[in-house]
């Protein structure tokens, strides 16, 4: 009777490992390498300053990059975007050794990061960033300096992520709305 029962205790083990869970292993985070283009941009993501990111998908596990930490929390916002995720990293700037060189290897669980929002810094394609890290006193020491403020994954607002804001530091004045005049017939 005992074989019996660890025949079936082990049967319900392999059976609850085939059933789909949102705490399954994630796949570890893939080395940035010369191949890897931008999914919005379809350039290198190494030939941009600032953060990136990655997305490995379940079924194919295929790897997604991002030529910013902004473009990659698109992704997750974005509704046309495929929802199949196994994991989302980005450049962890605790560990970066510098903006222009993030770091081909040092990758943060997106969902767990300490973003930095509304900062002075610009993203790899020229546009407001949400730079992340892994360690909160990073992510203040950083805002200190460069302006902004700290959220987690979260918390970054929809709009700050896919509106058309101008980055702060870039110099541009936005055009007042109006700007264009009324057309009087």
């Amino acid at each position: 009777m005992k074989l019996t029962f660890a025949t079936v205790a082990l049967a319900a083990i392999f059976l609850a490992g085939c059933s789909p869970k949102e705490n399954a292993v994630m796949p570890a985070p893939t080395a940035m390498t010369a191949e890897a283009m931008g999914r919005y941009c379809g350039m290198n993501v190494m030939e941009h300053d600032g953060p990136k990111g990655q997305v490995i998908m379940r079924q194919t596990e295929e790897v997604i990059w991002f030529s910013s930490a902004r473009d990659t929390v698109a992704f997750t916002m974005l509704p046309e975007e495929p929802r199949d995720i196994a994991a989302i990293y980005v450049s962890d700037m605790s560990k970066a050794p510098s903006w222009e060189k993030p770091g081909a290897e040092n990758w943060v669980d997106a969902r767990k990061a300490h973003y930095v929002i509304e900062s002075s810094r610009v993203g790899g394609m020229g546009m407001a960033e949400a730079v992340p890290f892994s360690v909160e006193q990073d992510a203040s020491a950083f805002a200190e300096k460069n302006g902004g403020r700290v959220v987690g994954f979260k918390d970054i607002p929809e709009n700050y992520i896919l509106g058309s804001q101008v980055p702060p530091s870039d110099g541009q004045v936005p055009e007042p709305h109006g700007a264009g005049g009324h057309h009087h017939g």
